[in-house]
């Protein structure tokens, strides 16, 4: 299969449930912005690869300053995440081959460590269907009745917490997310879509700090996520895989 790597990043949230001043991903974080120390890790890890970001049109914040990649390409964002994808994958219609991999991460994801980034890329690479970092639920799951109140235990048994990025052939991809449109399926993320056609997407075990920065508290947390890893100089790259035995 074609060694060619695409990075997509949808980054054309408001982040409404932050309640800040601007979108989340233009936030300050560790002397950086959110999207910066995100693009920043994905440079470390996959330097050559060739990324394609997507924004709101009217985005009045973004700083092209922050795009370390030698390669990269704005794209226009959409409603949904799903949106943005697929005009990222709409976009690089004739440049990306069938089988090239494409590699979807969330923007407000800012810690994910280069050991995670390079073991999904291994465990992909000769993948034909793809598939995307997970951590295994630690915790109870109760399933609410609506009302406020608990309706039953969920088994947690193979149950995984999907984490991003999630890595799947172009090809493949783009025919995922437009069925998805056709159907009126709602998608939530790139392996549901690939869900509905009927594949398995591969579970690789991710750490449990890539934290995606969703809620105000969350900002903090992922500063000390990120002094933290500095701190260990990444060294923690097998944890993930110690947790899944």
């Amino acid at each position: 299969m074609s060694e060619a790597l695409w990075l997509v990043v949808p980054a054309a949230g408001q982040g409404r449930r932050m309640g800040a001043h601007c979108p989340k991903q233009y936030l300050p974080l560790a002397g950086r912005t959110v999207m910066a120390q995100t693009l920043a890790r994905l440079h470390l890890a996959f330097p050559a690869a060739r990324l394609c970001l997507c924004l709101d049109p009217h985005d009045a914040y973004f700083d092209p300053a922050w795009v370390p990649f030698a390669s990269w390409q704005r794209v226009a964002g959409g409603a949904e995440r799903a949106d943005s994808v697929r005009h990222a994958l709409a976009a690089l219609a004739g440049q990306a081959g069938e089988d090239d991999l494409v590699l979807v991460h969330d923007v407000a994801r800012p810690c994910v460590t280069v050991g995670d980034l390079e073991r999904l890329h291994a465990a992909l690479r000769g993948d034909a269907v793809g598939g995307l970092l997970a951590a295994p639920v630690a915790d109870t799951m109760k399933r609410g009745d609506g009302q406020g109140r608990v309706a039953r235990t969920e088994p947690r048994e193979g149950l995984w917490h999907a984490l991003t990025p999630q890595g799947f052939r172009y090809g493949l991809l783009r025919r995922a997310l437009a069925a998805a449109q056709r159907g009126g399926v709602a998608v939530t993320d790139e392996a549901s879509a690939v869900e509905a056609l009927g594949e398995a997407p591969r579970l690789v075990p991710g750490r449990r700090d890539n934290l995606k920065i969703t809620h105000p508290e969350d900002l903090a947390l992922a500063a000390q996520i990120l002094a933290a890893q500095q701190a260990e100089g990444e060294s923690g790259r097998d944890t993930a895989l110690r947790e899944a035995q």
